[in-house]
């Protein structure tokens, strides 16, 4: 009953509660958090209703009467002691078993992505340089902002985004709740220089943020995401060359340098 009355949601659905609190997806990886997300529910509500079917079945069936004697009481019954440890071990294995596969599904890297955008997150904004030169005559470009003046990152819907995240300073994390993932981004050189590749879904605007507790002004590391038609995004390339706002932009230089750890004369802008 449980899965029945579950399968009828969706990750696309207008109400909320038909998407179990989920918003909207909007990138190619929603396939993957969304089944597990919802075989976790079914899970749950399966669990749930087991267990509280056996309390009120025990409730009743073994209520006191008056004239009923004290039953003889025992200090443990193996069997019921045996299945609740070998029960919850199998349940955490299932949940382990499809929360590996549907990051291995996530995380995989796409073949010669369409775009590659490096994101760097510092204390306490971001930038995004998109390294497309042949979109903008040699020059890659950059966009930025701050906590008052909101950054935009620009996607074309459709098309592969290959994200490399960076940081200067600490470890911030890269989030698109509709896109259902995020990513630490890493200071410092070495395997820790994070990345990961996706496909937005569909056009729309929606908001970014910092997912780990980054310092004073972690709350307004917030940006702007805008999924537009491929045609869109090349024109906003060609408008940031315009605007100059080419080469790397300038958190970016040191952003392999941990502020406070590297050489005094490489510090980090910020």
């Amino acid at each position: 009953m449980a899965a029945v009355v579950l399968s009828a949601c969706g990750k696309m659905d207008d109400s909320q509660i038909m998407r179990l609190a989920l918003p909207q997806a909007a990138s190619d990886r929603g396939d993957a958090v969304w089944n597990l997300w919802l075989g976790t529910w079914i899970a749950v509500l399966v669990i749930f209703l087991l267990v509280f079917g056996l309390i009120m079945y025990a409730a009743v069936r073994y209520r006191r009467r008056s004239d009923d004697e004290i039953p003889t009481q025992v200090r443990y019954n193996l069997p019921i002691e045996a299945l609740y440890t070998i029960a919850p071990i199998v349940i955490v294995a299932v949940f382990f078993f499809h929360t590996v596969t549907a990051q291995n599904e996530i995380i995989a890297d796409v073949e010669n992505p369409d775009h590659t955008i490096q994101v760097v997150g510092s204390k306490w904004q971001w930038t995004f340089n998109y390294l497309e030169p042949e979109a903008t005559n040699g020059e890659p470009v950059f966009d930025f902002g701050d906590t008052e003046n909101l950054p935009e990152l620009t996607l074309p819907v459709g098309e592969s985004v290959r994200f490399e995240l960076r940081s200067p300073d600490v470890i911030h994390s890269f989030w698109i709740p509709e896109f259902y993932f995020k990513m630490d981004v890493v200071p410092g050189e070495g395997p820790q220089k994070n990345r990961f590749d996706m496909t937005p879904t569909r056009e729309g605007t929606f908001t970014g943020r910092c997912a780990e507790l980054c310092g004073l002004y972690h709350s307004r590391m917030i940006f702007r995401v805008n999924v537009v038609s491929p045609e869109e995004y090349q024109a906003h390339l060609r408008d940031l060359q315009a605007r100059g706002q080419t080469g790397s932009p300038a958190g970016q230089i040191s952003a392999d340098t941990v502020a406070g750890l590297g050489d005094s004369e490489s510090g980090v802008e910020d």
